[in-house]
């Protein structure tokens, strides 16, 4: 295919497209981050990431991969460039990895395809038998907006709704980039049942019995599943509402998870509670675009902000490593959150969110640094990327 100059096609919360050079040069920059901040080891060990071509699960492979050594089997849900249509960012990102592992000599798997399907998971399993035996960590990091239920067959949508009572707030227009009033209708009862059945725990624990079945676990195996709670001014639409009620879900079914692992051959599981972040699910969030751009300007100030690749190393490092033993809050949580939800910062974002207008949002929070981020996720505006260049998009995994 002839290269082509890529220019972000972007409305609200939407970009259609990607950038190649950039989602490489973004999967570069986390890995210099992860090699400048510990001391690199090649522990041989095995991981599964289940959700790992952007965010937190990218973050994951990346930091076990290139800091720890390890072997990754990636599995997700990414569209390949087709004519001239680019692919996603995650498909990039992915290549980009696969890429740079090569050069570190480090065994990498990639399979492209819906992680809620039993077809997925037994071509996953397949695959852990033939290339590696067994895993030493599991990570489960998806962020899906529909599932297909592989046993009912029943097409599960998620909606981000209120429970109980109309959610009435401010928010940022993605568009106008204007401060507006938004209202959100409550969810019904169906809604609530497919929010949890599409972010809940209950593929989790279908990933976990197969994987045992097909003793593709080692002994004292560990898994993290990646979940957000946040402050109480998104409590209404977040914590109290159809995502936190699946957020429930997946916490309970850990703990079970957590039981049976330890029954079966000496693993735990855990949640890991992380901080919020630029993330295409994120900004179709009420709110939540107005509230990361109010922290982000008050954490950058305070020096103690964190993007995933930081908030993932910091994990590896502090809790999950090598001879570490978590560090777990009263409710088994591991608080990666800690930060963010540091009172004074809290405080700090609950005033300025009274006061916070149209006329204010350029003093107050830092909403170019959102655009950005959100721009980053695709490949824009990455430092170092001449974008007027012609560049190659049919790009393909190995």
């Amino acid at each position: 295919m002839a290269k082509q100059v890529i220019q972000p096609k972007i409305r609200g919360f939407i970009c259609t497209n990607a950038h190649p050079v950039g989602c490489a040069q973004s999967v570069r920059n986390q890995i210099d981050y992860v090699q400048q901040t510990i001391v690199p080891q090649k522990t041989g060990l095995n991981v599964l990431i289940i959700g790992a071509s952007t965010g937190y699960g990218l973050a994951s492979r990346i930091a076990l991969a290139t800091g720890y050594g390890m072997n990754t089997v990636g599995v997700f849900f990414e569209k390949p460039p087709d004519n001239w249509r680019t692919a996603t960012a995650g498909y990039y990102n992915t290549v980009a990895f696969h890429q740079c592992t090569e050069q570190e000599d480090l065994k990498a798997f990639s399979i492209n395809g819906d992680a809620f399907s039993e077809e997925i998971k037994s071509q996953t399993i397949d695959l852990i038998q033939k290339e590696l035996g067994q895993v030493d960590l599991v990570i489960y990091s998806l962020a899906s907006p529909r599932r297909i239920h592989p046993y009912t067959g029943v097409d599960h949508r998620a909606v981000l709704k209120p429970i109980g009572r109309p959610y009435v707030d401010k928010t940022i227009d993605l568009v106008e980039e204007q401060i507006v009033e938004i209202i959100v209708d409550p969810a019904i009862e169906q809604e609530i049942t497919d929010t949890v059945a599409v972010m809940g725990g209950e593929d989790l624990t279908f990933w976990v019995d197969q994987l045992l079945e097909n003793d593709c676990l080692k002994t004292g195996t560990q898994l993290l599943a990646y979940s957000y709670i946040g402050p109480e001014i998104t409590y209404p639409v977040y914590t109290h509402g159809t995502i936190g009620r699946a957020k429930e879900d997946l916490k309970q079914k850990v703990d079970l998870v957590d039981q049976k692992l330890w029954q079966q051959i000496g693993g735990h599981a855990y949640v890991a509670v992380n901080k919020a972040v630029i993330t295409q699910a994120s900004a179709a969030i009420p709110v939540i675009p107005l509230y990361i751009s109010i922290l982000y300007k008050i954490m950058d100030a305070k020096g103690i902000n964190e993007n995933p690749i930081a908030q993932i190393t910091r994990l590896f490092s502090d809790h999950i490593g090598l001879g570490q033993q978590p560090i777990l809050d009263d409710q088994r949580l591991i608080r990666l959150d800690d930060r963010e939800l540091r009172p004074e910062i809290s405080q700090e974002v609950e005033r300025i969110w009274l006061e916070i207008t149209t006329d204010s949002l350029p003093r107050l929070a830092d909403y170019n640094r959102y655009k950005r981020g959100f721009r980053n996720l695709f490949g824009f505006e990455i430092d170092g990327v001449d974008y007027d260049q012609p560049v190659e998009t049919d790009l393909h995994l190995p």
